[in-house]
């Protein structure tokens, strides 16, 4: 009994602080487990822009000016790259600053809370604001980490300016407004809800044009800041849309209503889904007596169901055009406010008046079974729709071997506890949210496709045999690295290499751009004489004359490799080149963009030095059930392998110089047309192995 009283006197901001530390401790301590970025090309972005911020107080991506992405969020990161040079090193400073910022949304959850319910219910929506899975972004470089708790001190804003809407708390809110908008677009998608959050309150409490005419300063202030924005971008030629920035291709899209109305259903039923249930249900009972409960409340709700609202239909628009996902990552900063909504519903004693109760419960506990699971689980949810991580995990366990019958089970299973737990016992619901809330953040950092899963599955594509900062440990300060794609090798040898290494600078391509490449600069190839050497060109037509290039490992040039990562996937060499850059090395019979072969390939150097011809060759266990030979001749040399439908194999090859040229043929057998092997297919091509390196050693 002491104890307990003496936990009772332990004051309330003591708690919230005890709630904070022991977030972001633990937050900081598991994204010890994340070793590289895997949400491209975001998180490459934000790193540069902050980099660029402490390199030369520009604002820019791989050394280009840029606008329109988040201007504070790269600001918060900035000290982490000026402390520490070595980019391993601020990468893990980078978790730590997100794992303490996002942990304070603890604080506004906890006040906003405060204003409708008593202070240990305040405290635990503010521990249930912590505990969603989507605090697994502590350990990426997202702007969900600022984005989250100066969005929820916004909607803090919006409902003290309900409360009295002065001058200065509507200047307030205008100004926290601007502050979201400068961390995220996205609060573009809370001027709707502002305004439409005062009309909802009148209504709910029945006043009239009286009680509307008590708001005219927010909307005056809307009014003339949108006027004063109009007037700033005339003046500077550029219209509303320009605010948008990067992101202002969302404006020249024309949407279609009905894929919109779609992809919003499945938003408000996949939230439903994220919250357990429970939030939904209780905030719909107290809509059914919004009339009866206080003004706070009435403002609360007034602010949860607008924002909720205006928020996933913006969110589910840019997904009808953009994405095709299940944007759950741009919606999940709402969910507090469901939250403060149950805990207000338990508070006053559970109420459950069958006219309202039975149809809220009903369709809280349906929303969540209408989701089109077999459509949405999939490689993008992982970065994008962390509820649904959970079903996925649990697979091999579903009902019926259905998604939507195992969802179904639990919803009715909660649906029956809303209604039949007694209201003594009410505070057992906020805590299966809380259970449910730790079970899906486990499911969604270290489950099968969590978060570390995908950490380490980029890392493994993008550096594999050599330390993250390989090329900075090579290359002297203040030398430039270039970087040539040609889409042989994955994308993440190249954004995990700049990510992790200052020195890398330009990134060039061949064909087409990184997936979400940006500012990348095309190149041609241009050969000498009509053969070799072939020299890489800019589209002004003037060529490389970078001191060193990262190339993957279909492209030998004129130069010393320095450093090899060969176990990466297309394997990664460092050169420091001899001139222009020019590559020495032609390969025939390779189809083009591919690492596929026909049934014979011809490798050709000149000028050639001799050494040795170092190959590493794959197949396909879909296309080829047994072993295919490989046979390889140079100069009388002749060496055959056999490469397994599955795994690699490897051949080396003395290199003798003829004319000062080397020349090795390659045949093939058996080669497989995949629209004979697999049905369905429509490839014609004869293909024999993959050629998925060549590599010259001296």
């Amino acid at each position: 009994m002491g104890s307990a009283n003496r936990l009772r006197r332990v004051p309330t901001w003591a708690w919230l602080v005890v709630t904070v530390a022991a977030s972001f401790l633990i937050r900081a301590w598991l994204a010890r487990s994340m070793k590289a970025p895997f949400i491209m090309v975001d998180e490459l972005i934000y790193s540069e822009l902050a980099r660029s911020l402490v390199d030369d107080g520009s604002f820019a991506v791989r050394g280009v000016a840029t606008s329109g992405y988040s201007l504070l969020y790269p600001l918060l990161l900035a000290p982490a790259y000026a402390v520490f040079d070595e980019l391993p090193r601020a990468y893990d400073a980078v978790k730590t600053i997100n794992a303490l910022t996002m942990s304070l949304a603890a604080v506004p959850a906890y006040l906003i809370g405060r204003r409708v319910v008593s202070a240990p219910l305040a405290l635990l929506g503010a521990l249930l604001a912590v505990l969603v899975p989507s605090l697994a972004y502590t350990g990426t470089v997202m702007t969900e980490n600022l984005y989250y708790p100066v969005f929820l001190v916004a909607l803090l804003a919006l409902l003290r300016a309900l409360d009295r809407p002065t001058w200065s708390r509507t200047a307030v809110l205008i100004a926290l407004l601007g502050v979201a908008y400068a961390v995220r677009s996205q609060t573009v998608a809370l001027v709707p809800a502002v305004l439409t959050a005062p009309l909802l309150l009148v209504v709910f409490e029945r006043a009239g044009r009286r009680g509307l005419i008590a708001y005219w300063r927010p909307y005056a202030a809307l009014a003339g800041g949108a006027l004063a924005l109009l007037a700033v971008q005339l003046a500077r030629g550029q219209s509303l849309q320009d605010l948008l920035g990067a992101y202002s291709v969302v404006s020249d899209r024309s949407y279609d209503l009905d894929s919109v109305l779609r992809f919003w259903a499945w938003h408000l039923e996949e939230l439903a889904l994220f919250v357990a249930v429970v939030p939904v249900a209780a905030t719909l009972i107290l809509l059914g007596l919004v009339r009866a409960l206080p003004r706070a409340v009435q403002a609360h709700l007034a602010v949860t169901v607008s924002t909720v609202a205006w928020v996933s239909l913006v969110v589910a628009a840019f997904a009808s055009q953009f994405s095709d996902r299940i944007e759950e990552r741009n919606l999940f900063v709402v969910v507090p406010l469901l939250f403060t909504a149950m805990l207000v519903w338990v508070e006053r004693g559970a109420p459950r008046p069958r006219r309202i109760a039975i149809p809220a419960v009903a369709v809280a506990m349906t929303l969540p079974i209408l989701v089109p699971y077999d459509r949405f689980i999939q490689t993008g949810a992982i970065s994008d729709t962390l509820a649904l991580l959970l079903p996925w995990t649990y697979n091999t366990h579903l009902l019926a071997g259905s998604y939507s019958a195992t969802v179904a089970a639990g919803a009715f299973a909660v649906g029956a506890a809303i209604l039949l737990v007694p209201a003594r016992y009410a505070i057992v619901l906020p805590l299966l949210v809380l259970a449910f809330l730790v079970v899906s953040s486990r499911v969604a950092w270290s489950g099968p496709h969590g978060f570390v899963q995908a950490s380490e599955g980029a890392l493994f594509q993008g550096i594999r045999g050599v330390p993250r900062d390989w090329i900075d440990r090579t290359v002297p300060p203040g030398r430039e690295v270039g970087v040539l794609w040609t889409g042989r090798a994955d994308r993440f040898s190249v954004n995990l290499n700049e990510f992790f290494n200052r020195r890398v600078g330009h990134v060039f391509y061949t064909g087409q751009p990184t997936p979400g490449g940006i500012n990348e600069t095309p190149v041609s190839r241009q050969p000498i004489d009509g053969g070799l050497p072939v020299y890489y060109v800019l589209p002004n037509d003037a060529t490389i004359d970078l001191p060193y290039m990262l190339l993957d490992g279909t492209v030998t040039p004129a130069g010393q490799r320095l450093a090899l990562d060969q176990t990466a996937l297309g394997g990664m060499a460092l050169w420091r080149l001899h001139g222009s850059f020019r590559q020495t090395v032609a390969v025939n019979g390779l189809y083009p963009g591919d690492t596929w072969s026909g049934p014979s390939v011809t490798w050709v150097q000149r000028p050639c030095r001799g050494g040795s011809l170092a190959v590493r060759m794959s197949s396909d266990p879909s296309l080829h059930r047994r072993p295919v030979a490989v046979t390889a001749t140079t100069d009388g040399t002749t060496r055959t392998v056999h490469v397994p439908p599955s795994g690699t194999a490897h051949l080396r090859l003395p290199l003798v110089p003829t004319g000062g040229r080397c020349v090795v043929r390659f045949s093939v057998s058996p080669t497989a047309n995949p629209s004979r092997v697999n049905p369905g297919s429509t490839d014609d091509r004869e293909l024999g192995v993959h050629f998925d390196a060549m590599r010259v050693d001296r």
